[in-house]
């Protein structure tokens, strides 16, 4: 399992962060995710774009078991938090702020250990813009969800190693 964390800081560490001022369409990443093309922006979102990411969620991830919440849109933002386990006992966890900002979306994500030391140095955090979305879809750089139906979410993470980019899955049903 550890080298499944070292995996993901990497992945989410080496992801593709270039975005520009013109609006064109969003290219294809890997299967399932997407990216902004050269000289792209984020196209115009709000939060209740992803109010189907609300609530309480387990599944599997990196082949472990794992748990995600999301708080109902207000202020501005959502709040999310993410555990992930190795075996019974917790590998990392991730704290996550969706923020509607300059007419868009961002998905801000702070990594921590079983321990709860920071991945990421104290200001630091991965920011994953939107790229695209459409009902029951929110397509972030690096990260993509889609909405089954009301009770299930599959996502994909673009993975990042010196063999090349994959995604993996990771796979939603609701506890709530």
């Amino acid at each position: 399992m550890k080298a499944s964390v070292t995996v993901l800081l990497s992945a989410v560490l080496c992801s593709d962060l270039g975005a520009g001022n013109i609006a064109l369409a969003a290219e294809p990443h890997t299967e399932n995710t997407f990216r902004l093309s050269a000289g792209e922006e984020s196209p115009a979102a709000t939060l209740e774009d992803a109010r189907f990411l609300v609530g309480s969620w387990s599944g599997t991830a990196f082949g472990e078991k794992m748990e995600e919440s999301w708080s109902a849109p207000t202020g501005g933002s959502m709040v999310g938090t993410f555990k992930l386990f190795d075996g019974d006992e917790p590998a990392m966890y991730e704290l996550m702020l969706l923020t509607a900002e300059e007419g868009s979306l961002n998905l801000k994500v702070k990594h921590f250990n079983a321990d709860f030391t920071a991945w990421e140095e104290k200001p630091d955090y991965v920011n994953f813009k939107l790229v695209k979305f459409s009902r029951g879809e929110l397509h972030f750089r690096g990260i993509s969800f889609y909405k089954r139906d009301d009770d299930h979410i599959d996502a994909y993470i673009v993975m990042s190693s010196e063999t090349g980019v994959s995604e993996q899955q990771l796979v939603y049903e609701r506890q709530d």
